[in-house]
């Protein structure tokens, strides 16, 4: 991930990488760039030929990274519920996009941040609801934020404290 032109901070910066590459002539790395901040080959035709003035705004570099992420990391389940929300506010809002385009902020630390709050949130789940399931142990408990929450800690995480964002 990020291996040929590391994990860069902006929108701007894969623009301006991209815009030398084609005042170069060198497609074969502007490809390669795309490629590798999940840009769409679509959109690197579309540059090449002029009908786009940028490889990729905001939000298209947000998702970007976000999807070269999730293919790393394969998250399933609610862990890939975070991750289309994510991607959902990256399209809503270009504050947001910029704040995921962080070199300093990624999947990973999102969906750990969720995890340590489910640590630290956990509870014990009824009895009667422990039985009903089959299992057999003492006590069962568990922490997975309701999707309200989950929201707020990925506004959190990228955007600080108050995920100030909508």
């Amino acid at each position: 991930m990020f291996e040929i032109f590391g994990n860069m901070d902006s929108y701007e910066e894969i623009n301006n990488a991209a815009e030398g590459m084609k005042n170069e002539g060198d497609t074969e790395n502007l490809r390669k760039l795309a490629e590798e901040n999940g840009i769409d080959e679509a959109f690197v035709e579309l540059y090449l030929n002029g009908d786009m003035e940028k490889l990729c705004d905001v939000a298209i570099a947000a998702m970007g990274k976000i999807d070269i992420e999730a293919a790393e990391l394969k998250p399933v389940e609610i862990m890939n519920d975070w991750t289309e929300y994510i991607k959902t506010l990256c399209s809503d809002n270009e504050e947001f996009a910029c704040a995921v385009r962080n070199r300093k902020k990624s999947l990973v630390g999102c969906i750990g941040s969720i995890l340590a709050w489910s640590f630290k949130a956990k509870y014990d789940v009824n009895k009667d609801i422990v039985k009903a399931a089959g299992i057999k142990t003492a006590s069962v408990s568990m922490g997975i934020p309701g999707m309200g929450t989950a929201k707020k800690l990925i506004r959190e995480y990228y955007l600080g404290k108050g995920g100030a964002s909508r």
